[in-house]
């Protein structure tokens, strides 16, 4: 187990990021794995190919990309591990895998927009979300970005610390490898609906626990937040989650939506025309407000910091 490492790299994401000098000099594993994955996609996706031979395709391809990034992940750790002091390395190049600080910096930036106006809020959150958000008011942006949180609040931080762990910078790679595939090709559009399926259904999969561990984490940190409800947090996890498109999605956005007292999730719209019926997640209030989004991050905070104390009684353990 990797509980230590996983805790030195939230507490290094935490309290430096991924600088933006070092990401305009090289880039992000996240921009690495995406050019791959684009690459993978040009050269083999083709349209006149039958669909099992697309679907055969991009399962080979998925799975090439899969070992590259746990054998670089490999690679990275002897090295690191070879040098003095070489874990606080690794943890440092683990931490590249997190999104805590990031998160929170651009769901921030969501309620600062709103408090000069619907632009600069709809602008804000057109960074986190793939809706369209041209046509949305103050709680249509601020549903938005609440729902956004809670999303990668699983995906940004549970899954990956999580994979980090128990698998350590291996595992952590493989699963940004796939969660990246999934946001790319894991579409069911005519282009990579055989294509993506094996990013798609590997994706659920190495989410399946994280992201009910995070809607645990969202209700266990209602606990310690003034006017959030942990029991309507468990309660609308429970409800509410199975009726998601997502099988994993579904369960931290309702449990946020539950421990806030709001009525999450519903009809989105993509590309101006094309209205995707969400599920609705939530019994409460549907009129969000900028004030709602900083609750919402004072949960997460909250929840992050449960996360650390998790680690941290599963590193004394080890």
């Amino acid at each position: 187990m990797n509980f230590k490492l996983a805790l030195l790299a939230l507490a290094i994401e935490a309290g430096v990021g991924y600088p933006d000098a070092l990401f305009r000099r090289i880039g992000h594993p996240a921009t690495w794995i995406g050019a791959l994955i684009d690459t993978l996609d040009r050269r083999l996706n083709c349209e006149n190919d039958s669909f099992a031979r697309r679907r055969w395709k991009g399962a080979l391809a998925f799975a090439a990309l899969v070992v590259i990034a746990a054998g670089a992940g490999v690679l990275i750790e002897r090295a690191a591990l070879a040098l003095p002091f070489g874990w606080i390395a690794l943890a440092a190049v683990s931490s590249t895998l997190l999104a805590q600080r990031s998160l929170h910096a651009h769901v921030v930036a969501v309620a600062e927009g709103l408090a000069v106006s619907i632009e600069d809020g709809r602008t804000a959150v057109a960074k986190i979300v793939g809706r369209d958000v041209s046509a949305l008011d103050e709680a249509g942006v601020a549903r938005a970005a609440i729902e956004s949180l809670a999303e990668n609040f699983s995906d940004g931080v549970v899954a990956p610390a999580l994979w980090l762990a128990i698998f350590g910078l291996p595992g952590a790679l493989a699963y940004k490898a796939v969660n990246t595939a999934d946001s790319m090709i894991g579409h069911k559009s005519s282009r990579y609906l055989a294509f993506g399926w094996a990013a798609a259904r590997c994706d659920d999969l190495m989410n399946f626990f994280p992201a009910r561990a995070a809607a645990g984490l969202l209700a266990a940190g209602a606990l310690i937040l003034r006017s959030a409800s942990p029991a309507q947090a468990l309660a609308t996890a429970r409800r509410d989650a199975p009726n998601h498109v997502s099988p994993n999605a579904g369960w931290p956005e309702a449990a946020a939506a539950g421990a806030l007292g709001l009525e999450l999730g519903g009809p989105r719209a993509y590309g101006g025309s094309r209205v995707v019926r969400g599920a609705t997640l939530g019994h409460g209030r549907r009129s969000a407000t900028a004030a709602d989004i900083h609750l919402a991050l004072a949960l997460y905070r909250r929840s992050a910091a449960l996360l650390w104390i998790a680690l941290a009684i599963g590193a004394l353990a080890a």
